[in-house]
């Protein structure tokens, strides 16, 4: 079956897949300072962001060189965790930090592995405070394909608060504090694309990818967990949490000609499922 997607995706030259990979990670703006840890660089942080951090984290000491958060290395997760909490609330008190949803993720560090929720994290914060920091979280994403090759996408709500209407992948959300990766992506699937548990549990690894961008709310840094899934002959996605309009099943050169209309993230995951696909069917050749 690997081979019949391959095929079909065969006319799209490698060099413009890799060329989407590299145009979704981009430098550090020079006028942004680094947000340490004590002498560990853990965020960026937008040069407007620097006076309201500094006056509702009193920890942090502005620097040569950056923000400093002093102490935070010998204290305890839960420690760091509890004085983000409170700044970060005084921060959306403010105005600082938006689209607050009551819903946290870990903070690992810039980390090259999948994330295990056994493993211990440097802290846990509000997801919607993630960009203002600068710091780096992770997501699960799902590329949808047919038997012959087509690509499912979503497509995203207008009701949505980022990238409203614009093409999305099959399913995709962020990783949760305590939340398993495979669980993620089952419970994503479930959501926007209304598939049960025993044909989401059968996503397969198809690597990571780093989508780093300056965002109205900050520096958006997150590592992209990739899977692809494959859709028996007959069964069609339907979203059941409201965050999706509608989906698409593009064929390989629909899928590259509405590159515009799709996410960032989503037109470097499918490149990168793609690329995946590719390698595992040389491997087996």
């Amino acid at each position: 079956m690997i081979d019949a997607i391959v095929r079909a995706w065969s006319g799209i030259a490698q060099a413009d897949l890799r060329s989407i990979l590299r145009a979704i990670d981009r430098p550090v703006p020079p006028q942004f300072l680094g947000f340490y840890l004590d002498e560990q660089r853990i965020g960026a942080l937008a040069p407007e962001h620097v006076a309201p951090l500094l006056q509702e984290l009193p920890q942090c000491r502005l620097q040569a060189h950056g923000v400093v958060w002093h102490g935070a290395a010998s204290a305890s997760a839960q420690e760091r965790s509890a004085q983000l909490a409170g700044a970060a609330q005084a921060l959306r008190q403010a105005g600082w930090i938006t689209g607050w949803r009551d819903e946290l993720y870990s903070y690992w560090g810039e980390i090259e592995h999948t994330p295990d929720p056994a493993e211990p994290h440097i802290f846990a914060l509000e997801r919607a405070a993630f960009r203002f920091f600068g710091l780096r979280s992770h997501a699960v994403h799902i590329n949808g394909f047919t038997p012959e090759g087509r690509i499912w996408c979503g497509v995203r709500a207008l009701s949505k608060a980022t990238d409203p209407g614009r093409i999305d992948n099959l399913a995709a959300g962020g990783l949760g504090a305590g939340e398993s990766v495979l669980g993620c992506a089952i419970r994503e699937l479930h959501e926007e694309a209304g598939l049960g548990a025993e044909l989401a549990g059968q996503v397969q690894p198809a690597g990571r990818l780093v989508t780093r961008r300056r965002e109205p709310q900050g520096w958006h840094d997150e590592a992209l967990l990739v899977y692809n899934l494959l859709l028996p002959a007959g069964v069609e996605p339907r979203n059941l949490d409201g965050e999706v309009s509608g989906f698409l099943c593009l064929s390989p050169d629909e899928a590259m000609a509405r590159q515009s209309e799709m996410t960032e993230d989503a037109a470097g995951v499918l490149a990168q499922g793609v690329l995946a696909l590719r390698s595992a069917a040389a491997a087996n050749s």
